[in-house]
């Protein structure tokens, strides 16, 4: 790990200069990648090139309809071909995904969508006696196409197949032919099998969180919280930015916003691509690239306009919780200051494993040594030296209670809370964590081994942590990708605590538990793609159930009907952990 920080490193430089790049269509192919020569082969009229800039659902249209053209010859040559690429078409048309262009960039895709499609190829080849382990499939799903999904997995299944699900979603437990509960709870104190068997055996195990919440023995709603009644609005007009059809759209100040449809609604163009960018440059006079709108006002109302989206929080395995939400120089501070420590004249720098000093130098603070592997990704084993902890003997012989820094670092957020609680600067940042739910995760954690949704909370208890000014606008992803139903329990209280101080919350959301606790919804579509892009409903969720046509609004009316019936679907694994 030694050119981490060198700036000489490849991976560094590029991560570095892409904040200076822009993209721009090549003049010579006008960004349809291939020479004149490939171009000029059509079939019904059309190239390769402008066939894999239709959605797949004009793709599938074509597919049907291309044969019109051909002799009788080529249709028999074109036969096989014809059903290898339906087959896959279909697929992706059925799992939500008709909204997509074939020659979308893989690095604009979702975890769900990136998922969905690598099944695509799965469903085509037809292969039988075959393991599938998916982890939450139905990420970036509205609940319109959760079935879908679902009676595809279970064709997958039918063919002869096993699938193994990692889902909290509770369509998929309900049809699930076997569920696998884990927990109790998290972290170490989970990690046990709970219940197996059935759904319905489930649902009667008493020690069952999972169980707890389907059957509303546990509500899954956090108690409200008297809101500070603001007025006034922040107001996008005429936003047109992919999907987006001159979209102008009111956000009302002080609450809890959910931004809902179908996948490819433009959900993500409108907030995070419009409305973030515009606001940013607002207000710190940044200039962020924004898609195309006319204009934006209320910004005077607000001071600050955050994004917690579900990137890492940091590159490296140096980075880690304590370090980010500013804990640990604080801990090093007060380990500076204990009388050993005094003595030997260690500075708070001592306690860095980051720099020279107190450091272990075999492995320069990282714990691990990096192996090189001929074709094969490098593999990291524990420092012989210092046994993983990063410090050298003088810096651990420091303790207090008998901890050294390394204990320290070692100790969940949950033991740390009672280990430091006499210390208000260092137990007040941890009780944040521990609010968000992250009581099971270590301090000194390494960032790239913590989950998008854990790297998300964390984000979260950091703005807690912040002097709150009732000013802050603040914008989530899919926040509960990933999380149990008791941890977005958890993570409502937060989001809501947040709007009670002043603050405005915009989520852009499929979980109907998190729509139902909004004070306001907009809702988009009607459909994905080209068919999207349009405000369908802005208001309350109460007015919202009363359309008739309404996707969104559909399924609310069914919310409070689940039923214990028989159902059979895959093999399924319901976690309770989050990582």
């Amino acid at each position: 790990m030694d050119d981490i920080y060198d700036g000489t490193s490849s991976w560094w430089r590029q991560w570095e200069l892409e904040k200076f790049r822009n993209s721009k269509t090549c003049q010579s192919c006008q960004g349809n990648r291939l020479n004149e020569k490939a171009l000029c082969i059509k079939i019904d009229q059309i190239n390769i090139s402008e066939l894999t800039h239709l959605s797949i659902n004009k793709s599938l249209n074509w597919i049907n309809n291309f044969e019109k053209s051909l002799s009788d010859q080529k249709k028999l040559i074109a036969a096989p071909l014809k059903k290898e690429i339906f087959s896959r078409l279909n697929f992706l048309n059925e799992v939500g995904l008709n909204y997509l262009s074939l020659s979308r960039k893989s690095s604009t895709l979702s975890g769900g969508e990136s998922q969905r499609i690598r099944l695509a190829s799965q469903i085509g080849s037809g292969l039988t006696g075959v393991t599938y382990v998916l982890d939450e499939p139905s990420i970036g799903l509205h609940q319109r196409d959760n079935q879908k999904l679902i009676n595809t997995l279970k064709n997958l299944r039918d063919l002869g197949n096993t699938i193994i699900v990692v889902e909290h979603d509770e369509d998929i437990i309900r049809e699930a032919d076997y569920v696998v509960d884990i927990g109790k709870n998290a972290g170490i104190k989970g990690g046990s099998i709970v219940s197996e068997g059935s759904f319905q055996k489930i649902l009667h195990n008493k020690d069952s969180l999972t169980s707890g919440y389907i059957n509303g023995i546990i509500s899954r709603y956090p108690q409200p919280i008297n809101k500070n009644g603001k007025k006034g609005f922040i107001q996008i007009s005429k936003a047109n930015g992919n999907n987006l059809k001159n979209v102008s759209v009111k956000f009302p100040l002080g609450k809890f916003i959910s931004v809902t449809g179908v996948s490819g609604s433009g959900k993500s163009t409108l907030i995070n691509e419009t409305l973030y960018g515009a606001a940013n440059n607002r207000i710190y006079e940044k200039i962020i690239k924004t898609l195309p709108y006319e204009n934006i006002s209320g910004i005077e109302n607000i001071d600050k306009v955050i994004n917690i989206d579900q990137s890492p929080i940091g590159r490296t395995p140096r980075s880690n919780p304590a370090t980010y939400v500013g804990l640990f120089t604080p801990i090093r501070e007060w380990f500076a200051n204990l009388p050993e420590a005094k003595v030997k004249g260690f500075k708070p720098g001592r306690f860095s494993f980051n720099v020279k000093g107190g450091r272990c130098e075999s492995c320069e603070g990282d714990g691990l040594k990096k192996i090189e592997m001929h074709f094969l990704a490098p593999v990291y084993v524990k420092c012989e030296v210092c046994n993983g902890k990063r410090y050298n003997k003088e810096t651990l012989s420091v303790q207090f209670k008998s901890k050294n820094i390394s204990d320290i670092l070692s100790m969940t957020v949950d033991d740390a809370c009672e280990f430091f609680e006499t210390n208000p600067q260092v137990f007040s940042k941890l009780k944040t964590l521990q609010n968000v739910g992250l009581g099971y995760i270590s301090i000194g954690q390494a960032a790239t081994t913590l989950s998008g949704g854990e790297a998300q909370r964390i984000k979260l208890s950091k703005e807690l942590s912040k002097r709150q000014t009732g000013k802050t606008l603040y914008i989530l992803d899919e926040p509960t990708t990933g999380l149990h139903f008791d941890d977005i329990k958890k993570l409502l209280e937060i989001l809501h605590k947040l709007v009670s101080y002043g603050n405005t919350v915009i989520v852009i959301e499929h979980n109907l538990d998190v729509i139902n606790t909004s004070d306001w919804i907009i809702d988009l579509g009607p459909e994905g793609g080209d068919q999207g892009g349009s405000i369908l409903f802005e208001g309350l969720t109460k007015d919202l159930i009363k359309l008739n046509n309404n996707q969104t609004g559909h399924f609310f009316k069914k919310i409070s009907r689940v039923s214990g019936s028989k159902y059979s679907l895959i093999i399924k694994i319901a976690y309770y952990t989050q990582s």
